[in-house]
């Protein structure tokens, strides 16, 4: 094997000289072992990111392998923690002197967690797409979480309407003043006792918030436990009918347009005192061909935009 091999990266000229924001590589697949609190090493398969910006106006280019071992050494020695990707972020830099002093790493994948049913004690697995954004400058790192909880949201006002045609119904069919209990139970438990239901659909939260630079593990787990405890009607794995009829009564007692859900998580994200957060609710209409989407933010100076 030649040991002089040229290094056009190091010799050769710039066609075009200028600084850039982020050089590196996307869509790598890399597999890890991913720590956080409350959750045993879970191995995932990302695709990661990973950049260096070029402040030398005249350098060709970066050396894009060496980016790509110090994700491979994450990958099959380490596991993914605040301290191996500060270790790999610092990798980054210190192996490109001269060239780079910012570094990103982003990793996408799903979170597989087991979850309890409502009432059955049964459990299945759920997967959460989560994209972590790790970035370091000025010897500064700081780290972005987003996640995704799926959820079940009832239209308040198709609800409204629904009752009042059960309302409808019932003066129509019990019009003297003495009712008999018997008679109105089996009744109600007709189709022509109820003869309207809400439409509900499957929606989505997209949450992301800013972590404190100084932590020392994920806490990935408590973020979506909050997101769907306060959401209420999280969707399920393993169902059994008295699951089932738990999740329709639930979707009863929470009513929700996607101001109400976009609401109740700014107000837990503020509780719980991120520095940032960015938030997007996804209705996806069962009456509509469109969308119902809510956004929000923190709403400080040099942070997310909506």
């Amino acid at each position: 094997m030649q040991t002089n091999m040229p290094d056009i990266a190091d010799t050769a000229p710039a066609l075009q000289t200028g600084k850039l924001d982020w050089v590196g590589m996307g869509e790598i697949e890399l597999p890890f072992i991913f720590e956080s609190r409350d959750l045993s090493p879970v191995t995932v398969n990302a695709k990661a990111r990973a950049f260096v910006n070029l402040h030398k106006e005249d350098a060709k280019g970066i050396h894009m392998s060496r980016l790509f071992l110090a994700l491979d050494l994450l990958s099959t020695e380490q596991q993914v923690n605040p301290q191996t990707i500060s270790q790999a972020l610092n990798t980054f830099i210190s192996s490109h002197e001269g060239l780079s002093n910012k570094a990103q790493i982003e990793f996408k994948f799903e979170l597989p967690l087991r979850r309890k049913s409502l009432l059955s004690g049964k459990a299945g697995w759920k997967s959460y797409p989560i994209t972590l954004t790790s970035t370091i400058e000025n010897n500064i790192i700081s780290y972005e979480l987003t996640v995704d909880v799926t959820y079940s949201s009832t239209c308040p006002c198709s609800a409204a309407l629904a009752r009042q045609l059960i309302q409808n119904a019932f003066s129509a069919k019990f019009n003297q003043d003495t009712l008999n209990q018997k008679e109105v139970l089996e009744w109600l438990g007709t189709t022509q006792g109820i003869v309207a239901t809400p439409h509900s659909q499957r929606s989505i939260a997209n949450v992301k918030v800013k972590l404190n630079s100084n932590i020392n593990e994920f806490d990935v787990v408590n973020l979506i436990n909050t997101l769907e405890g306060e959401l209420k009607t999280p969707v399920q794995a393993a169902v059994k009918r008295e699951d089932e009829q738990e999740f329709a009564r639930l979707n009863g007692q929470n009513l929700m347009f996607c101001e109400d859900a976009a609401r109740k998580i700014k107000t837990i994200l503020e509780t719980d005192g991120y520095a940032d957060y960015w938030l997007q609710i996804n209705h996806y209409e069962s009456l509509h061909a469109h969308d119902a989407v809510a956004v929000a933010v923190k709403g400080i100076n040099g942070g997310y935009k909506a």
